[in-house]
C-alpha cells in the first residue's frame, strides 16, 4: 500500500478557516492523505474571539500553533509580524515535514506561511489567487506575490484563473474550482433561523443588518474616521426597529481602533443592537440566510459580502475602497463612507421590493459548490516530482513587446 500523503493546511483567522472547512473535511474523508492543521494569527489572539474552540468543535485536530507577534496597530508592526511568522512557520514545517502545504488568499499571515513553505521546498497550493481588489488594502500585491511563489493554484472564478495564466503560470497548475464557502451553503450547513431566534433573540418579523467593517491597510490611521458614519446610520435604523448585529474586524493594522469604536458604541446600549467578537462561520452564514429570508442586508467591507451573499439571496452593501475591483454579483451596492450614501443604500435593501427580489435570483459568479472535494482530489493525486516544484514561465521572450 502506498504511503499516505501528508498535507498541511495553514489558517490565520476565523473567516479564512470557515472557507477552508470544506477542504479540511474533504481531506479528512480521504484514506490516501493525512491532514496537518496549522493555526496562527487571530486564532491565537483572545481579543478576536474563540475560534480555536470552534475548530475543535468541528472535529479537527490542531497539529501546530504558529505564534505571530503583532504588538501594535501599525504597518511597521505588520511588517515585523510577517518576519516573526516566517520564523515560527519554518519551525512548524520542520517539525511536521508535510508533503504539501495549503495557504489561503492574501493576508499577511498567509504571506509569511507561503514564504516559509516555498523556501523550504515544500510544494505549496494557493487558494483564491487571481482575484483583484484595488482598494488600498495591499491585498493585490500580497495575493499576486503568493501566486508567483505557489506551485498549484485554485481559483474561485474563471476571470481569476485567466489572470493567473496571464501572469505566466503554466496552465496545468491552474484549477478553477469555485468558492469553497459555497460548499457549506449548498449543503445547508449553517444555523437555522429558529436557532438564531433562540440564541440571539432575533425576530423574524423585522429585518436584520449584519455589519463588519475592516480597516483599509494603507489608510489604517483613518480606520476610526471611516467607521464613524456607519455607526451613525446603524443607530438610526436600529432606533426605527431594525435589528443590527455588529462583529469585530480582522487583526489588521487599524483593527484595534475599530474595536475601540465598536466597544464605545456597544456601551451606548442602543436598542436592537448587539456586538460580538466572532460569530463563527456556522452562525455567520445562518445570519446571512436570515437576511435573505426575512429581509435585511450584509453591510461593511468584508469579502464575504461579495462572495457569500449571492448564495443566500441576501442584499449586500460594500462600503469604501477595500473590495474595489473585486468580481461581484448584482446583489451588491457599492457606497462611499458618507452617511447619505449608506442611508440610501440601506433604504434600497430594506424597502425596494424589486431589488430585494432580484437579489434572491441573481447569478453567483463564484460557483455552486463542490470546491472542497475538487481541491482535495488534486492535492491527493498531483505527482510530487521535480515538475511540480520547478516553476517555469509560459511567457517567452518572443511574446514580449519591448
Amino acid at each position: 500500500m502506498a504511503k499516505k500523503r501528508t498535507i498541511a493546511v495553514f489558517t490565520g483567522n476565523r473567516a479564512e478557516y470557515g472557507l477552508q472547512y470544506p477542504i479540511l473535511k474533504a481531506l479528512a474523508a480521504r484514506e490516501d492523505v493525512d491532514y496537518r492543521l496549522i493555526v496562527s494569527g487571530a486564532h491565537l489572539d483572545k481579543n478576536f474571539g474563540k475560534s480555536l474552540e470552534e475548530i475543535q468543535k468541528d472535529g479537527f485536530q490542531i497539529h501546530a500553533e504558529v505564534k505571530i507577534d503583532m504588538e501594535a496597530d501599525t504597518l511597521y508592526a505588520t511588517a515585523q509580524a510577517i518576519g516573526s511568522g516566517v520564523l515560527s512557520m519554518s519551525r512548524a514545517l520542520d517539525q511536521l515535514r508535510p508533503d504539501m502545504l495549503v495557504v489561503y488568499a492574501d493576508r499577511f499571515e498567509g504571506f509569511a506561511a507561503i514564504i516559509a513553505g516555498t523556501q523550504m521546498n515544500v510544494p505549496t497550493a494557493h487558494i483564491e489567487g487571481g482575484d483583484v481588489t484595488e482598494g488600498g488594502a495591499l491585498d493585490d500585491s500580497v495575493r499576486h506575490a503568493m501566486t508567483k511563489l505557489a506551485h498549484l493554484h485554485f481559483a474561485t472564478n474563471a476571470e481569476a484563473a485567466a489572470r493567473i495564466r496571464h501572469m505566466g503560470e503554466e496552465a496545468w497548475r491552474v484549477h478553477n474550482v469555485g468558492f469553497p464557502g459555497i460548499d457549506l451553503i449548498a449543503a445547508g450547513n449553517f444555523a437555522k433561523p429558529e436557532d438564531l431566534v433562540q440564541r440571539f433573540g432575533l425576530d423574524t418579523k423585522r429585518p436584520l443588518i449584519l455589519f463588519t467593517q475592516h480597516s483599509v491597510t494603507t489608510q489604517f490611521d483613518q480606520a476610526a474616521e471611516q467607521l464613524a458614519p456607519s455607526l451613525v446610520v446603524l443607530e438610526e435604523f436600529a432606533r426605527k426597529g431594525v435589528q443590527v448585529v455588529l462583529t469585530y474586524p480582522n487583526n489588521d493594522a487599524g483593527g484595534r481602533r475599530i474595536v475601540e469604536q465598536l466597544e464605545a458604541f456597544a456601551q451606548k446600549k442602543v436598542p436592537n443592537t448587539q456586538l460580538h467578537r466572532s460569530l463563527g462561520r456556522f452562525t455567520y452564514h445562518g445570519m446571512l440566510n436570515f437576511c435573505g429570508q426575512y429581509g435585511g442586508a450584509c453591510v461593511g467591507n468584508s469579502s464575504s459580502g461579495i462572495k457569500e451573499t449571492p448564495a443566500f439571496g441576501c442584499p449586500a452593501i460594500d462600503i469604501g475602497s477595500r473590495q474595489e475591483g473585486r468580481l461581484a454579483a448584482t446583489n451588491v451596492i457599492h457606497t462611499d463612507y458618507t452617511e447619505a450614501s449608506l442611508r440610501a443604500a440601506l433604504t434600497r435593501c430594506l424597502d425596494d421590493k424589486a431589488f430585494v427580489q432580484h437579489c434572491r435570483t441573481c447569478e453567483n459568479p463564484y460557483g455552486n459548490g463542490g470546491a472542497g472535494v475538487k481541491i482535495a482530489q488534486v492535492l491527493a493525486t498531483v505527482p510530487l516530482d521535480g515538475k511540480l516544484i520547478t516553476k517555469k514561465m509560459t511567457i517567452k521572450a518572443g511574446d514580449l513587446k519591448l
